[in-house]
């Protein structure tokens, strides 16, 4: 009995990652950026930052402790309100992610930003 639990719970978790990737894959497109970068570490908190508007040395803001959970929640508010969404969607984003990325993904809400250009500076 424990075996069938177990792997009912792993494929409950197995779908559970699988729509948060699609549903980061979905968002990522329709920023006009490439849905495969949802599935590459590093390099979607890069497609983040630059959906958002953010400058590309912030990615080095996400290894520190304790002052990546500050920029998350400051880059999930300018990401979402590109989307035309407010600062508690934000918040979800940075913070359940496996909720609100598959709710913004699979949703109406359309991109609202202008051609992404991130900054070449790493100063």
């Amino acid at each position: 009995m424990e075996n069938i639990a177990g792997l009912i719970g792993m494929l409950l978790y197995i779908g559970l990652i699988v729509l948060v990737i699609a549903g980061m894959w979905k968002t990522f497109e329709k920023a006009g950026e490439p849905g495969w970068a949802a599935i590459i570490p590093f390099y979607n908190i890069y497609i983040m930052l630059k959906i958002a508007g953010k400058p590309a040395w912030w990615l080095l803001l996400f290894l520190i402790p304790l002052v990546n959970i500050v920029i998350s929640i400051i880059t999930m508010i300018d990401f979402a309100k590109k989307f035309g969404k407010d600062t508690g969607f934000a918040i979800g984003l940075a913070l359940l992610g496996f909720i609100f990325f598959p709710i913004l993904g699979f949703g109406a809400a359309q991109y609202l930003g202008g051609k992404n250009e991130i900054s070449d500076h790493l100063i």
